[in-house]
């Protein structure tokens, strides 16, 4: 499935778009982690959580449990949380 990166987080993959595979987002945040190491973790933290500041979008809906079921065809969206005030 295609997984588009944000800019903060391209370091990792030198690319705006990346494919990447699983059932769940646990899973395709694995992959993504076989394929980019260092990449899970700023987005899923030690608990196995979604980070607060990162949002998720499967097929432009918003998610926060990253045991969210996948289809092949979906498209995942990373998004960091703007902060401020």
């Amino acid at each position: 499935m295609t997984v588009l990166i944000p800019g903060a987080l391209r370091s990792y993959t030198r690319q705006s778009q990346v494919e990447a595979f699983g059932h769940t987002l646990d899973e395709l945040f694995d992959d993504l982690g076989r394929q980019y190491p260092g990449r899970r973790s700023r987005v899923v933290d030690e608990q196995n959580q979604l980070r607060p500041n990162m949002r998720l979008f499967v097929n432009s809906i918003g998610v926060r449990d990253i045991r969210q079921a996948l289809q092949p065809h979906d498209f995942v969206a990373v998004v960091p949380a703007l902060c401020g005030g």
